[in-house]
This record gives structure tokens, sequence and C-alpha cells, in this order.
């Protein structure tokens, strides 16, 4: 079997050493996860693997003859490919034509593109992927979970020796998780070498031989992963002992903030549901359930056909979000980099962005004001930034995540919508953001939680709405909260 080293890996970016010695192996026919923090280095180590990047010091071995791979094709030609966790696809082509791209060459006849030599070729990989649409169809019309699987497919298209999966899984459901796990299996009987990063450390128990453990862009360890249990592994990660997963804290809800009274829209029939003060409310379901359609018609995004919207014993008319955000309703978005964050912008400009009127007279923006604004939330959510003026397009995922929450607390709203805030974060980053959730819940604060990490959600949340269909199936209260209740109602059944 093949085997690729990484071997005293540096790299540093304007005098900031961002990897240091770091050591990487994988065999062929075997899984290897890397974990590490948001920040730990794990995506500049694999940059460097794939020649975005170019190492300080250190080398890079397959099969014990030293490597040289100074940019992507190198790495592509040394049989190493990599699927990011941002897909790059394009949703107005067809599923071949995503194929196609980057490998005109092998479908091209007399100077054309050879349509029916593609569509013979691409059949066969979805086949073996077990991914049954037509190659002809656009890739808009297909599944997240589907998107993914043509990432993969595209990935095997050539000739594979090792795969790099980031975070593969943060938008798929459990039913596609399965799948994409066998796919893994798959490969690792065909003897292609995977190195499988994600902050789900149950997946890592399911598919990894071992586990490599980076921390502050140094390596920590490589254990084998039938050795060793969550707990160690969270242990290397941060560098101390994390007591409780799920810090759950007990208060005494007053008032209702919000009741929605028998909502629909395109998606979603006859929801109601309430949040009081001092609460976390969970709102749940399998992909698709009309979770997240429920924050939008909540915010103002989706349009109401029916039903009521009552904040604080006023009923609401939301005819766009702005109309939601001065009321005082804010959404925190799924998907932070697209709709949560204007990455070019930096830190102070994100965090400003929802309360410009409130830093401005006379349309003159206070720059003083949005610095001490910007200053005041990196400190409160422990940014991790050298300056307030970093482009948002540099920051971690977890220090993403926590700009986004910062800029809607500086509305200081009524009610918080937190649409999976946990997403793509690290074990570190994911404490701090529940020790949030629980600041603002013992502050009296409204928030609403919506999660496809099922225990996270039930262990946060004092209380769950279970969704089916676009339809809240029940309610599952503080005693009643167990995972095989939750799926009962979340596949259409009773508790």
């Amino acid at each position: 079997m093949a085997l690729l080293e990484m071997k005293g890996i540096c790299k540093g970016f304007s005098g900031v050493k961002v990897l240091q010695g770091v050591d990487l192996q994988v065999s062929g026919g075997e899984v290897v996860a890397l974990l590490g923090e948001n920040g730990a280095g794990k995506s500049t180590l694999m940059k460097i693997l794939t020649g975005v990047y170019a190492a300080d010091a250190g080398q890079i071995a397959i099969d014990g003859e030293t490597v040289s791979i100074k940019a992507i094709p190198d790495a592509q030609n040394l049989g190493i490919e990599m699927i990011y966790q941002e897909l790059n696809l394009f949703p107005n082509l067809s599923v071949a034509e995503n194929f196609l791209i980057g490998h005109e060459n092998e479908f091209r006849t007399l100077g054309f593109v050879n349509y029916p030599l593609l569509y013979k070729k691409v059949g066969e990989t979805m086949a073996a992927l077990n991914l049954n649409r037509d190659p002809k169809e656009s890739l808009g019309g297909l599944s997240v979970g589907e998107q993914q699987l043509v990432e993969i497919g595209k990935a095997l298209q050539k000739d594979v020796r090792f795969l790099i999966m980031d975070e593969p899984t943060s938008a798929l459901s459990r039913a596609e998780t399965e799948r994409l796990f066998e796919i893994v299996r798959s490969l690792k009987d065909k003897g292609v070498g995977i190195i499988y990063i994600s902050h789900r450390l149950e997946e890592l128990f399911a598919v990894a031989d071992r586990v490599t453990v980076l921390r502050d862009g140094q390596f920590i360890a490589t254990v084998k992963t039938e050795e060793t249990t969550e707990r160690e592994l969270v242990s290397l990660m941060v560098g101390r002992e994390i007591e409780e997963r799920y810090p759950h804290v007990e208060t005494t809800p007053t008032e209702i903030v919000l009741r929605a009274k028998q909502l629909s829209t395109q998606f979603v029939q006859n929801v109601s549901l309430e949040v009081r003060a001092g609460e976390i409310v969970g709102l749940g379901g399998l992909m698709g359930s009309g979770r997240t359609e429920v924050a939008r018609a909540l915010s103002g995004i989706d349009a109401l056909k029916s039903g009521e919207i009552i904040l604080e014993g006023r009923k609401l008319s939301l005819r766009t979000p702005i109309n939601a955000i001065r009321s005082g309703i804010a959404l925190v978005t799924e998907d932070r980099k697209n709709e949560g964050l204007h990455l070019p912008f930096s830190i102070r400009e994100n965090l400003a962005l929802p309360t410009l009127d409130a830093r401005s007279r006379w349309g003159i923006i206070s720059r003083q004001k949005e610095r001490e604004n910007a200053e005041h939330w990196v400190k409160q959510l422990r940014v991790k930034t050298p300056t307030i003026e970093q482009s948002a397009q540099n920051l971690s995922g977890g220090n993403q995540q926590k700009v986004v929450i910062g800029k809607w607390l500086s509305c200081n709203p009524k009610l918080l919508i937190l649409d999976e805030p946990t997403r793509g974060v690290d074990v570190g980053a994911k404490q701090e953001i529940y020790q949030l959730m629980n600041q603002l819940k013992l502050e009296g604060k409204a928030v609403l939680l919506i999660s496809s990490d099922l225990p996270e959600l039930l262990g946060m949340s004092d209380r769950v709405y279970v969704m089916h269909e676009g339809v809240i199936m029940g309610e599952l209260q503080s005693g009643e909260m167990e995972q095989e209740a939750f799926m009962r109602l979340a596949t259409g059944g009773e508790v």
C-alpha cells in the first residue's frame, strides 16, 4: 500500500508561525482523522499538501521518496485530491457539465466535447456512488447531500491515491451521512488513503482508523481510534478537560416573548410555538422538515400566507427582514459565509452592519463608535484576531460565527434565533457559544435554537418542538427529551 508522510512541516505568515514541525502519516487503505480547534493549522497543512501554499520547512514523501508540491497540479499528478467543505460546483450547469470542468481534454473529439462519452463516464461514476440521477439533470435540482456525492465523484474521476475530505457531512442528513460512510469504507477497501477532517467526534469513531491531533499549529499526538475516547480527544485538542459537553443551566422562564399562531408559508403549515424570556427553545426535525423555513418566516424573509406573529404582546406585520430587525427579532443564519457575513469587510464593519443608524449622524458614520462597538464584542465573545480591522474571510470558522452572533447581539434583540450556530465549529468554540447561550438565558433573553446536531439540541434546550414535513408534530418537555422520542416525532409518528 502507498504511504504518504509529511515531516516537520513549518509555515508562517507575516512573521506569525501557523505550523511548527507538524508530522502526518496516512497509508493507502486507511482513514486518518485530522482533529484540532479552528486555528489549529489543519487547513494550512492541507493547503500545503495540495499545493496551495509552499511550506517554509519540512518535507513530503510518498513511498519513502521525497516529492515536490509547488502548485495544485503537482498534487493532482501525485494522486492527491481534496473535497472542500464549501462545494466548488455550478448549480446552473448539468451534473455532467460539472464533471467536465477541468477535464475538457478527456472528453474532446476533434475540438468538440464528446457528450455521449461524457454522459457514459459520468453515469458509471454516479452508479458507483449509488447516485441515481440523470447526468443531464441540472445540478441545482439535487439535494446538498447529492451535490456532495458529485464532488466526490469528480475527485474519483482522476486516479486518486489520497483523498482529503473537509467537513464532508456538515450539511448532510443522517441517511446521507451513512451513505457517505459507506463510500468512505469502499474507497478504503480499494486502497485509497483518506484524511478526514471533522468536528463531529462521533463520526471519527465510525470511520477513522487513527486520529492525529493538532493544537496551536503543533503536532500533539496520533492515537488509534479503538484505543481512545471522545473525552481524551477533546482534552488533546484544547489542552484541558471539558467537564460537561452540553452545559445546560436551569432558569425560571417568565413572560412570553414570542407567540407564533398557525403560521403558514409556501413551505410550512399551521406552525404554532411560544418562546419565553429566560429559556432556550429548540426547534428540530430531519433535513427538509421545515425548521429553517420557520426561522425565515419569523424573520420576515418568507411571506406569510396566514397566521400571526406576536412579539411581547404586539402583533407584527413582517413584510421584509428590516421590519423584523426593527421589531427586535434577530436571525443568525445557518450559512454564515453567504448569508451571515460580508467576507471582504473587516470585523469592525461586519459588527456594525445592522446598527449603522445608531452610529451615524446626518448620514455620516462615526468610525469611533464602530471601533468601540467592535472592541466590545471582540472582547466579550473572545474573538481571536490581531486587530478589529482583520478581514472576516481570514478568520477561522468559529471566530466567524462569533462575529455573526456579535453582529446581532449589538441590536439587543428581544428574540434571538440561532440556526445551526455550531456547524463547522470546533469543540472549544462550541463550548464558548454554549456558555454565551446560557448567559443570554440568565439575562432573560428569549432564544430559539435550531440544530441538526440532536445531542446538542436536546442538551441545550429547555424544551423542543419537533417538525416533520412542514408541520410541528409535538413538543418534548424537559423530562421527555430522549433521542428515541424525538425520532418518532421527526419521522411522523407519535411519542
